[in-house]
């Protein structure tokens, strides 16, 4: 088993209102969550972007953690007790220590058995795995549905939630123009643009070797051709 060291910020809401107040603030269902289980999930804006990825752990009836990226965990805190109002639920800050098994899930404060990898290792497999990254892949200029995160991310049977309206629509009657996909490239990108014909369709977004994430436009032809400056790229 492998897995890596991974730098994060971790919010606590905690209260006899903490599960309520969860399940309207962001996209997953954590009102499903036995303790002991997490769930991957989104704080959006009211028109559906990303203002942080989380992994939602709950330990307690009324206890539940928040892991999200190192810079964006005071996002995530005063995005939640801005909102909060009457709920009784307490939004702090704590500290742990996080580690993803590679293919599966992160472990806290214990130091999984196997082999611990370095970044590089880390990056290859979620280049590979078509992972999106918060900085890389996933913005606040990207829609969910773009980076693949409506089928890990998002609940559509739950009630309401900031942005789920958008994100709804999109789904059941919409189509997105672009989504994020693995590439596969031969020689050495000069540029981050991926071209058809003459016509930018998409950007490379991470490289590792011969392999990258970008996206790419939806109409381009599975076994298309693509430029990156010098480079040719392939949908994988």
């Amino acid at each position: 088993m492998q897995f890596a060291r991974r730098p994060r910020s971790y919010v606590r809401i905690t209260g006899p209102d903490a599960e309520d107040y969860l399940q309207r603030m962001v996209s997953n269902d954590v009102a499903a969550l036995e303790v002991g289980d997490s769930c991957d999930a989104l704080l959006l804006t009211p028109k559906g972007r990303v203002i942080a990825p989380l992994v939602v752990l709950r330990r307690g009836v009324d206890d539940f953690l928040l892991l999200t990226e190192p810079e964006l965990g005071e996002r995530v805190r005063a995005e939640l007790v801005r909102f909060r109002l009457a709920a009784k639920a307490d939004v702090e800050p704590e500290e742990h220590e996080s580690w993803l098994v590679l293919g599966g899930e992160e472990v806290l404060d214990e130091r999984p058995d196997g082999e611990e990898v370095g970044e590089e290792a880390f990056e290859r497999w979620r280049v590979e795995s078509g992972v999106p990254r918060w900085g890389r892949e996933i913005d606040d200029t990207i829609l969910p549905a773009e980076a693949g995160l409506t089928e890990t991310h998002v609940s559509f049977t739950k009630g309401c939630y900031p942005g789920q309206e958008p994100i709804a629509r999109l789904h059941h009657r919409g189509k997105v123009n672009r989504r994020l996909r693995r590439l596969e490239l031969a020689g050495d990108p000069t540029s981050e643009e991926l071209v058809l014909d003459g016509k930018a369709v998409g950007r490379i977004t991470s490289r590792v070797g011969d392999l990258a994430l970008g996206y790419v436009r939806v109409d381009v032809p599975e076994d298309a051709d693509l430029r990156a400056g010098d480079a040719r790229a392939r949908l994988h």
